[in-house]
């Protein structure tokens, strides 16, 4: 999970933006997240790779890759461990089913609900996608990535930007534990938008 800082101004804005606005809020997302593999308190990066890191390699920033989807919430969510690349496996839900085209298709991916952090005030309204693509494994990582997303209000629909889209920490540290996505997470499109595969 990334830092408030980062939580903060992604929840901040919404589709409510001109062009350079929105072109300007993913510049200063970006800024945010590089400062933070800088900084040797909160860089998932191993230690001797610290101080020679400049930037992560990110896709051209493409406003089509932020998009509304219906949320289908899930009436009797089950709790369960979701798998993780070691045998932690950490207790979700799994919230609802979001729908939306992109590309010119339709899809479909889970949406869950840690339920730790759902206890918590700051995480209440948290929800987690992760998910591959046509990308995992060539330009994006293979583990896929993951996006933070928020509880709509009300009849809202459930705003996906994956030009927000980041890696697992153990894409640059093997000592983490990530979770992985399922077959049920995967997107059959090239989602070029985002943070690119490390190295």
């Amino acid at each position: 999970m990334k830092t408030t800082l980062i939580i903060f101004i992604s929840i901040f804005f919404s589709l409510s933006h001109t062009a350079d606005e929105y072109t300007e809020f993913i510049k200063l997302h970006r800024t945010a997240l590089n400062s933070e593999f800088k900084d040797i308190k909160t860089s998932p990066l191993p230690q001797e790779e610290i101080a020679s890191f400049e930037k992560l390699d990110y896709y051209e920033i493409n406003s089509n890759y932020n998009i509304e989807a219906e949320l289908i919430v899930n009436d009797k969510p089950e709790e369960f461990g979701m798998k993780t690349t070691t045998a932690r496996r950490p207790i979700y839900v799994k919230y609802g089913i979001a729908k939306f085209n992109l590309n010119g298709k339709e899809h479909r991916i889970n949406i869950y609900r840690n339920v730790k952090f759902s206890r918590e005030e700051e995480y209440k309204n948290h929800l987690f996608m992760l998910f591959t693509d046509n990308t995992s494994g060539t330009s994006s990582y293979g583990g896929g990535r993951y996006i933070d997303l928020q509880i709509p209000k009300g009849n809202e629909k459930l705003l996906i930007d994956f030009n927000l889209s980041y890696n697992p920490y153990c894409a640059y540290n093997k000592k983490y534990s990530c979770p992985i996505p399922s077959e049920e997470d995967y997107i059959n499109t090239e989602i070029k938008a985002g943070v690119k595969k490390w190295h």
